[in-house]
């Protein structure tokens, strides 16, 4: 095994690198899935292969994130893994679905009811499905949280 090399930074700047790198990754995951939505919105037959790439690598992004939170006991600095919490960012996200598939439908058809419909239809399926993944991932947490609290309890 290689041994690291020492770094050639102080702690501020340690700091400072960790707060570049912080915001440069929020920036790509913002800006792969804004990308995700223009591509779609403005190609109306192959959007699935246009955006097949930058689907993968923000999917990836996305479970890394995920899974690296939750294995070091972290949910996020400002919310607490509530059912108020995960209602609520279940709903911003189901009305930016909902919204979003509501003007692709209309963009494609020229069907105002239909694509109010189709909003309403993928708000539920949207709100419902990010409830469940929400309450899958807040046990999930509060079972790491707990494990870690127990680990340095005992040392």
């Amino acid at each position: 095994m290689k041994k690291m090399k020492k770094t050639q930074l102080d702690e501020m700047q340690e700091q400072k690198l960790l707060k570049i790198e912080h915001n440069g990754c929020w920036f790509a995951f913002w800006g792969l899935l804004a990308i995700i939505f223009i591509q779609i919105l403005l190609d109306h037959g192959n959007a699935g292969q246009n955006v097949a790439g930058e689907w993968i690598v923000f999917m990836c992004l996305c479970i890394y994130m995920l899974i690296a939170s939750l294995k070091n006991g972290i949910w996020d600095r400002r919310f607490q893994p509530t059912l108020k919490t995960n209602t609520a960012f279940s709903a911003g996200g189901a009305a930016a679905i909902a919204i979003f598939n509501s003007v692709l439908s209309y963009v494609r058809y020229h069907k105002m009811a239909g694509s109010i419909a189709a909003g309403i239809f993928m708000f539920v399926m949207t709100f419902v499905i990010c409830m469940i993944m929400f309450s899958i991932t807040t046990m999930i947490y509060k079972k790491r949280k707990e494990k870690l609290e127990d680990m340095d309890d005992e040392a």
